[in-house]
């Protein structure tokens, strides 16, 4: 046997289970140009890259048994590719058990066998490549994988084909696309470990022949094709590890080695269309998810382009805005984006306020704008803003009539009579017990922002208006308080705190825009169904057009120097509105007798059954 072996015309060379070479005759080394010496013990070098799928698709062809004659190419050792044909066929011992390969290599010429064989490999790969190119233009999942199994037989000429998908935690297969096959097949389940792909997976190999000659084929499916004898599998794998395998089952034609590098090839192939398949349907998840929660949103929700072009446009922002999506897509964002670094409130013009944020995706190339209605918050922020400024007026008054009476007691007392020492005492304390009356109502007070709970009942407000004016005697030396009020002056109908804070704001006013000093007149009187009250002074006045403007929060008339006096403009705003709450009015009017000054008029209900 050996001299035969060593005699033999054609290069011999034996493999053993591992691809080991354990057999290198001198026709191979004069074919292939290694020495024994360099191959045995070592892994088969001849195989060129781009035939080792046909190579290993040989292999499994003839281990069931029988043999392979076939032409090919294989690597001297020069890196010349030499052009041969092959006759492959599997080793076993005595008990059936596999040993390896033994294959027989003769070079040919280029003659018209080896062009026909070369020319039916580029059709072949043609063919697997048209058929992957058409698989790529399938984005879903589930039609690349009918199409997967579809493509298989048209490659192969399998009369079935089915995908299953390894389902690792559970070790079972379950099969999600077939053709050929009765469909209500689909979504059935094996096990893994006892299935042909369990087999394949633990061999470490990529493809697997299986045919009735040496095995029962009922797995899974497989018992539904008529006259099933062989079956093909190919391992796809996704990310780098197992996804799937494709089966090809033939029924009528036999499965060659060429099929089976085929279906490696494919199912390579499989695996990269399926792991974008995969990408494509978590990116549809995952817009989704996003749509979603842009659709459920109480923000409103804006996508730009990068040149500031909407793109989306959420419910939200529909009810925010009163825009519908179809006016605002394809166009420039109807409001302004604030600055990263300022204030992101902005005020629409049907004034609602906007809290906007906004953030730039670079890898969308895209802005996404998020904002909402805090129209109730700059309101609750305005009113808090207004109470803080209602209290400190409404405090200040009193508290102006104690500084003074107490600064004239500290400056003056030996210049004081007893009397008039016990008159400035008691204004002090009926100026601290309405401070703190004020302050217990504005404690307890339900009318914040309002600041008082305004009553309706009868009070003097003759004897109202003759403490206020005696208790602005002494605020200032250089002003004179008269007063005039009718000696049948009936009961006023309203709130007698209310009513001392808007007399008290009118006086202070009236002392504070008379800086030259001069005479304040309160005068009172019935005038029709109320009482009127008139506080005039000698003052700079009030423009025409300011008249009525001085009574709006935060505002002051512009004439001359009234802007020099300071002040936030909310004194007259919360007079008015204490004068209304009492169904009375205050308005501002020049002097009757033509002089420089300002006359204000506070008019009241009075009480008409006892008048």
């Amino acid at each position: 046997m050996r001299a035969a072996v060593a005699s033999s015309a054609d290069a011999m060379i034996a493999v053993d289970a591992d691809l080991t070479v354990r057999l290198w005759n001198p026709a191979a080394e004069r074919v292939f140009g290694w020495a024994a010496a360099d191959v045995l013990g070592r892994r088969l070098r001849i195989i060129p890259e781009e035939h080792t799928a046909e190579h290993r698709a040989v292999l499994e062809r003839v281990r069931e048994g029988g043999h392979i004659s076939f032409l090919t190419r294989r690597l001297h050792r020069d890196g010349r590719l030499l052009d041969v044909r092959a006759v492959v066929s599997a080793m076993r011992d005595e008990d059936g058990g596999l040993l390896g390969w033994v294959g027989l290599y003769r070079p040919v010429r280029e003659d018209e066998a080896v062009q026909h064989q070369t020319a039916e490999r580029i059709r072949l790969v043609r063919r697997l490549n048209d058929v992957v190119a058409d698989l790529n233009t399938e984005p879903a999942l589930s039609a690349v994988l009918d199409r997967v199994t579809s493509g298989l037989i048209e490659l192969t000429g399998a009369d079935a084909a089915g995908f299953v998908v390894i389902e690792q935690q559970t070790n079972t297969l379950k099969l999600v696309s077939m053709t050929g096959l009765p469909r209500n097949l689909r979504d059935s389940t094996a096990d893994l470990r006892a299935s042909l792909v369990g087999e394949l997976l633990r061999s470490g190999r990529t493809v697997m022949l299986a045919t009735s000659d040496t095995r029962a084929l009922g797995d899974l499916i497989w018992s539904e094709l008529e006259g099933l004898h062989t079956i093909a599998v190919g391992i796809s794998t996704v990310r780098g590890s197992p996804y799937g395998a494709l089966y090809a089952l033939f029924s009528g034609r036999r499965a060659g080695h060429i099929e089976l590098e085929l279906l490696e090839l494919f199912a390579g192939h499989a695996g990269v269309v399926i792991g974008n398949a995969l990408h494509y349907d978590e990116a549809v998840r995952q817009r989704r998810h996003e749509q979603a929660v842009i659709e459920a949103s109480a923000d409103g929700i804006a996508v730009l382009d990068r040149d500031g072009v909407v793109k989306r446009w959420n419910p939200a922002a529909e009810r925010l805005t009163g825009l519908t999506a179809g006016d605002v897509i394809g166009r420039p964002l109807p409001f302004p984006l604030p600055d990263l670094d300022g204030e992101p409130t902005i005020q629409l013009e049907s004034g609602i306020w906007l809290n906007v944020l906004h953030t730039e995706i670079e890898s969308h190339a895209e802005v996404v704008v998020d904002f909402r209605d805090v129209t109730e918050a700059k309101s609750l922020e305005a009113a808090k803003d207004l109470f803080l400024s209602m209290t400190s007026h409404e405090l200040r008054t009193p508290i102006t009539v104690v500084q003074g009476f107490a600064k004239t007691l500290v400056d003056r007392w030996e210049k004081l009579e007893e009397a008039d020492r016990r008159r400035a005492v008691a204004t002090i304390a009926d100026r601290a017990d309405a401070l703190g009356r004020l302050v217990d109502n504005l404690l307890y007070s339900r009318a914040v922002p309002n600041g008082l709970t305004v009553t309706s009942e009868p009070f003097d407000l003759a004897g109202l208006l003759r403490g206020a004016a005696y208790g602005f005697r002494g605020v200032s030396e250089r002003h004179t308080v008269e007063l005039e009020v009718a000696d049948d002056l009936p009961s006023a109908l309203g709130d007698s705190m209310a009513t001392d804070i808007i007399v008290g704001q009118l006086l202070e006013n009236a002392v504070k825009y008379s800086p030259d000093g001069g005479v304040i007149t309160v005068r009172a009187g019935v005038e029709g169904d109320v009482i009127a009250v008139t506080v005039e002074d000698d003052g700079i006045g009030i423009r025409a057009n300011d008249r009525e403007r001085v009574f709006e929060r935060f505002v002051q008339g512009e004439a001359g120097d009234r802007r020099r006096f300071g002040g936030l403009g909310l004194g007259l705003y919360i007079v008015r509105r204490l004068a209304r709450a009492q169904q009375g009015d205050v308005s501002a009017h020049p002097r009757a007798d033509g002089l420089e000054g300002t006359s204000m008029r506070f008019t009241l209900p009075y009480d008409r059954y006892n008048a």
